[in-house]
Protein backbone atom coordinates (compact mmCIF):
# COMPACT_ATOMS: atom_id res chain seq x y z
CA UNK A 1 0.00 0.00 0.00
CA UNK A 2 2.87 2.64 1.24
CA UNK A 3 4.77 1.34 -1.96
CA UNK A 4 1.93 2.40 -4.26
CA UNK A 5 0.66 5.61 -2.83
CA UNK A 6 4.60 7.06 -3.12
CA UNK A 7 4.25 5.63 -6.90
CA UNK A 8 1.11 7.51 -7.00
CA UNK A 9 2.19 10.68 -5.99
CA UNK A 10 6.04 10.49 -7.79
CA UNK A 11 4.37 10.05 -10.93
CA UNK A 12 1.36 12.58 -10.72
CA UNK A 13 -1.21 10.24 -10.87
CA UNK A 14 -2.27 11.85 -7.70
CA UNK A 15 -1.25 15.39 -5.84
CA UNK A 16 -2.20 14.37 -2.27
CA UNK A 17 -3.33 11.47 -0.84
CA UNK A 18 -5.99 10.96 2.12
CA UNK A 19 -5.01 8.61 4.95
CA UNK A 20 -4.14 8.27 8.22
CA UNK A 21 -1.13 8.80 10.58
CA UNK A 22 -0.72 7.70 14.15
CA UNK A 23 -0.56 11.60 15.72
CA UNK A 24 0.50 10.89 19.48
CA UNK A 25 -0.58 7.22 19.48
CA UNK A 26 -4.46 8.28 17.98
CA UNK A 27 -4.68 7.08 13.66
CA UNK A 28 -5.73 10.75 12.61
CA UNK A 29 -6.33 11.88 8.93
CA UNK A 30 -3.56 12.86 7.38
CA UNK A 31 -2.77 14.54 3.86
CA UNK A 32 0.03 12.96 2.23
CA UNK A 33 2.14 14.70 -0.55
CA UNK A 34 4.59 14.75 -3.39
CA UNK A 35 6.95 17.10 -1.22
CA UNK A 36 6.84 15.09 1.63
CA UNK A 37 7.37 11.38 -0.17
CA UNK A 38 8.72 10.30 3.24
CA UNK A 39 5.69 11.24 4.86
CA UNK A 40 4.41 8.21 3.47
CA UNK A 41 6.09 5.63 5.20
CA UNK A 42 3.69 6.87 8.28
CA UNK A 43 0.50 5.70 6.17
CA UNK A 44 -1.30 3.41 8.65
CA UNK A 45 -4.41 1.36 7.72
CA UNK A 46 -7.00 1.64 11.28
CA UNK A 47 -10.41 0.98 13.00
CA UNK A 48 -10.62 5.27 13.21
CA UNK A 49 -13.35 5.90 10.89
CA UNK A 50 -12.93 9.75 9.32
CA UNK A 51 -15.22 10.91 6.38
CA UNK A 52 -12.04 11.25 4.19
CA UNK A 53 -14.15 11.58 1.21
CA UNK A 54 -15.75 14.89 2.78
CA UNK A 55 -12.09 16.20 3.30
CA UNK A 56 -12.17 15.23 -0.92
CA UNK A 57 -15.16 17.39 -1.54
CA UNK A 58 -13.78 20.87 0.43
CA UNK A 59 -10.45 20.23 -1.66
CA UNK A 60 -12.04 19.83 -5.49
CA UNK A 61 -14.40 22.90 -4.21
CA UNK A 62 -11.07 25.22 -3.71
CA UNK A 63 -9.13 23.21 -6.41
CA UNK A 64 -11.25 21.30 -9.01
CA UNK A 65 -8.44 20.13 -11.08
CA UNK A 66 -6.50 18.47 -8.16
CA UNK A 67 -5.85 15.01 -8.22
CA UNK A 68 -6.61 13.29 -4.98
CA UNK A 69 -6.05 9.38 -3.87
CA UNK A 70 -7.47 8.02 -0.64
CA UNK A 71 -8.17 5.08 1.16
CA UNK A 72 -11.69 3.77 0.53
CA UNK A 73 -13.50 0.99 2.37
CA UNK A 74 -17.21 0.39 1.42
CA UNK A 75 -19.03 2.94 2.70
CA UNK A 76 -16.32 5.18 1.34
CA UNK A 77 -16.90 3.96 -2.19
CA UNK A 78 -20.58 4.09 -1.45
CA UNK A 79 -20.25 8.10 -0.52
CA UNK A 80 -17.63 8.69 -3.67
CA UNK A 81 -20.20 6.96 -6.02
CA UNK A 82 -22.83 9.91 -4.17
CA UNK A 83 -20.32 12.60 -4.62
CA UNK A 84 -20.03 11.73 -8.20
CA UNK A 85 -23.49 11.35 -9.21
CA UNK A 86 -24.18 14.68 -8.04
CA UNK A 87 -21.13 16.43 -9.76
CA UNK A 88 -19.19 17.45 -5.96
CA UNK A 89 -15.98 15.03 -6.74
CA UNK A 90 -14.43 13.90 -10.83
CA UNK A 91 -14.28 10.18 -10.78
CA UNK A 92 -11.27 10.88 -13.13
CA UNK A 93 -9.32 13.22 -10.56
CA UNK A 94 -10.01 10.70 -8.17
CA UNK A 95 -7.91 7.37 -7.11
CA UNK A 96 -8.63 4.75 -3.99
CA UNK A 97 -6.76 2.29 -2.67
CA UNK A 98 -9.39 -0.67 -1.21
CA UNK A 99 -9.27 -1.20 2.56
CA UNK A 100 -10.36 -5.36 3.54
CA UNK A 101 -13.87 -5.02 5.69
CA UNK A 102 -17.04 -6.74 6.25
CA UNK A 103 -19.76 -5.70 4.06
CA UNK A 104 -22.29 -3.17 5.18
CA UNK A 105 -26.39 -3.97 5.24
CA UNK A 106 -26.52 -2.42 1.75
CA UNK A 107 -24.77 -5.40 0.31
CA UNK A 108 -26.42 -8.74 1.40
CA UNK A 109 -26.96 -11.09 4.45
CA UNK A 110 -24.33 -8.79 6.57
CA UNK A 111 -23.48 -5.59 8.87
CA UNK A 112 -19.71 -3.42 8.71
CA UNK A 113 -17.71 -4.47 11.50
CA UNK A 114 -17.10 -1.15 12.10
CA UNK A 115 -20.73 -1.00 13.65
CA UNK A 116 -21.15 -3.29 16.68
CA UNK A 117 -24.22 -3.57 18.49
CA UNK A 118 -24.84 -1.33 21.36
CA UNK A 119 -25.77 -1.99 24.94
CA UNK A 120 -28.78 -0.31 24.96
CA UNK A 121 -30.39 0.80 28.81
CA UNK A 122 -33.76 -1.04 29.93
CA UNK A 123 -34.90 2.50 29.94
CA UNK A 124 -34.74 3.64 26.53
CA UNK A 125 -35.83 0.28 25.51
CA UNK A 126 -38.83 0.75 27.30
CA UNK A 127 -39.95 4.37 26.40
CA UNK A 128 -37.24 5.13 23.67
CA UNK A 129 -35.85 3.42 20.44
CA UNK A 130 -33.20 0.83 20.63
CA UNK A 131 -30.47 1.32 18.16
CA UNK A 132 -30.30 -2.47 17.39
CA UNK A 133 -33.84 -2.67 15.64
CA UNK A 134 -34.87 -2.49 12.35
CA UNK A 135 -37.12 -0.03 10.28
CA UNK A 136 -39.41 -3.11 10.49
CA UNK A 137 -39.05 -3.83 14.24
CA UNK A 138 -39.74 -0.27 15.09
CA UNK A 139 -43.17 -0.58 12.52
CA UNK A 140 -44.30 -3.20 14.89
CA UNK A 141 -45.05 -0.49 17.33
CA UNK A 142 -47.55 1.25 15.48
CA UNK A 143 -48.15 4.68 14.38
CA UNK A 144 -49.06 6.04 17.72
CA UNK A 145 -46.81 4.31 19.77
CA UNK A 146 -43.54 4.92 16.92
CA UNK A 147 -44.29 8.64 17.26
CA UNK A 148 -43.99 8.50 20.99
CA UNK A 149 -40.96 6.75 21.08
CA UNK A 150 -39.00 8.97 18.16
CA UNK A 151 -40.44 12.09 20.17
CA UNK A 152 -38.47 10.84 22.82
CA UNK A 153 -35.46 10.42 20.82
CA UNK A 154 -35.46 13.83 19.32
CA UNK A 155 -36.09 15.60 22.40
CA UNK A 156 -32.77 14.78 23.53
CA UNK A 157 -31.26 16.55 20.72
CA UNK A 158 -28.88 19.98 21.16
CA UNK A 159 -28.47 21.09 18.24
CA UNK A 160 -24.57 20.52 17.95
CA UNK A 161 -24.42 19.86 14.04
CA UNK A 162 -22.43 16.44 14.47
CA UNK A 163 -24.23 14.34 12.68
CA UNK A 164 -24.47 17.05 9.57
CA UNK A 165 -20.79 17.97 10.06
CA UNK A 166 -19.87 14.56 9.69
CA UNK A 167 -21.72 13.23 6.87
CA UNK A 168 -19.99 12.63 4.01
CA UNK A 169 -22.83 13.36 1.29
CA UNK A 170 -24.26 16.25 3.08
CA UNK A 171 -22.40 18.75 0.81
CA UNK A 172 -25.04 21.83 0.40
CA UNK A 173 -23.97 25.39 0.58
CA UNK A 174 -26.99 26.41 1.90
CA UNK A 175 -28.04 23.89 4.50
CA UNK A 176 -31.96 23.76 5.09
CA UNK A 177 -30.88 23.44 9.03
CA UNK A 178 -29.87 26.71 9.11
CA UNK A 179 -32.69 28.54 6.62
CA UNK A 180 -34.66 30.50 9.54
CA UNK A 181 -37.96 29.64 7.57
CA UNK A 182 -37.43 25.72 8.71
CA UNK A 183 -35.20 25.64 12.27
CA UNK A 184 -34.29 28.16 14.14
CA UNK A 185 -30.94 29.74 14.64
CA UNK A 186 -28.59 30.42 16.91
CA UNK A 187 -28.59 28.62 20.55
CA UNK A 188 -31.78 28.01 20.83
CA UNK A 189 -32.42 23.93 20.72
CA UNK A 190 -34.28 22.91 17.49
CA UNK A 191 -37.67 22.77 17.03
CA UNK A 192 -38.86 19.57 17.32
CA UNK A 193 -39.47 16.96 15.42
CA UNK A 194 -38.91 19.27 12.48
CA UNK A 195 -35.18 19.54 12.45
CA UNK A 196 -34.51 15.58 12.61
CA UNK A 197 -37.06 15.31 9.87
CA UNK A 198 -36.02 17.82 7.18
CA UNK A 199 -32.35 16.30 7.51
CA UNK A 200 -34.41 13.17 7.16
CA UNK A 201 -35.84 14.36 3.87
CA UNK A 202 -32.41 15.34 2.64
CA UNK A 203 -31.04 11.50 3.34
CA UNK A 204 -33.75 10.04 1.21
CA UNK A 205 -31.53 8.84 -1.94
CA UNK A 206 -28.26 10.30 -0.25
CA UNK A 207 -27.58 8.36 3.05
CA UNK A 208 -25.09 5.66 2.40
CA UNK A 209 -25.32 4.12 5.86
CA UNK A 210 -21.82 4.52 7.05
CA UNK A 211 -23.19 5.40 10.56
CA UNK A 212 -20.85 8.12 11.26
CA UNK A 213 -23.89 10.28 12.13
CA UNK A 214 -24.69 7.93 14.98
CA UNK A 215 -21.27 7.42 16.19
CA UNK A 216 -20.90 11.71 16.04
CA UNK A 217 -24.36 12.03 18.29
CA UNK A 218 -23.24 12.77 22.04
CA UNK A 219 -26.88 11.99 22.80
CA UNK A 220 -27.37 8.62 21.36
CA UNK A 221 -30.17 9.25 18.61
CA UNK A 222 -30.49 6.49 16.25
CA UNK A 223 -29.88 8.23 13.39
CA UNK A 224 -28.81 5.34 11.44
CA UNK A 225 -32.39 3.74 12.04
CA UNK A 226 -34.04 6.85 10.98
CA UNK A 227 -32.22 7.09 7.78
CA UNK A 228 -32.53 3.41 7.25
CA UNK A 229 -36.30 4.08 6.96
CA UNK A 230 -36.14 6.60 4.44
CA UNK A 231 -33.98 4.97 2.35
CA UNK A 232 -36.12 1.64 2.58
CA UNK A 233 -38.80 3.73 1.17
CA UNK A 234 -36.82 5.31 -1.72
CA UNK A 235 -35.74 1.17 -2.67
CA UNK A 236 -39.42 0.36 -2.02
CA UNK A 237 -41.06 2.69 -4.56
CA UNK A 238 -38.13 3.69 -6.98
CA UNK A 239 -36.12 0.52 -6.53
CA UNK A 240 -33.45 3.14 -6.22
CA UNK A 241 -30.21 1.52 -4.32
CA UNK A 242 -28.12 4.29 -2.84
CA UNK A 243 -24.72 4.92 -3.81
CA UNK A 244 -24.27 0.77 -5.55
CA UNK A 245 -23.19 2.96 -8.89
CA UNK A 246 -21.53 5.97 -10.14
CA UNK A 247 -23.46 5.40 -13.47
CA UNK A 248 -27.09 6.03 -12.19
CA UNK A 249 -29.06 9.16 -11.88
CA UNK A 250 -29.02 11.95 -8.91
CA UNK A 251 -32.34 10.62 -7.14
CA UNK A 252 -34.01 14.20 -7.95
CA UNK A 253 -34.27 13.20 -11.35
CA UNK A 254 -36.59 10.48 -12.63
CA UNK A 255 -36.93 9.95 -15.45
CA UNK A 256 -35.82 12.28 -18.36
CA UNK A 257 -38.57 14.57 -18.49
CA UNK A 258 -40.72 16.12 -15.56
CA UNK A 259 -43.87 15.73 -15.83
CA UNK A 260 -45.52 16.92 -12.56
CA UNK A 261 -47.76 20.54 -13.18
CA UNK A 262 -47.50 23.26 -10.38
CA UNK A 263 -50.91 23.51 -8.81
CA UNK A 264 -51.84 26.40 -6.10
CA UNK A 265 -52.14 25.05 -2.72
CA UNK A 266 -55.86 24.38 -1.15
CA UNK A 267 -56.87 25.88 1.98
CA UNK A 268 -57.72 22.88 4.61
CA UNK A 269 -61.22 22.03 4.72
CA UNK A 270 -63.19 21.55 7.87
CA UNK A 271 -62.78 18.14 9.11
CA UNK A 272 -59.18 17.66 7.44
Amino acid sequence: MNNRVKAWLEDGTIDVFLGYKEVDHHPLPYCFTRERLEEVDDLVLSTARYSLEKIATHMAAVEPDVKIGMLARDCNQRALNVLYIWNQLNPDNVSTVSVNCCPSRLKEHADCSYLETENVGPYKKQVGVDNNLTPEDVEMYGKEEGFDRWMYEFQKCIKCYGCRNICPVCFCKECSLEHGDLVRTGTLLPDIPVFHLVRAVHMAGRCIDCGLCEDACPMDIPLRLLYQKVNKIVMDLFDYKTGTSAEQSPFSILGDTVTLEPKPIQPAQPGD
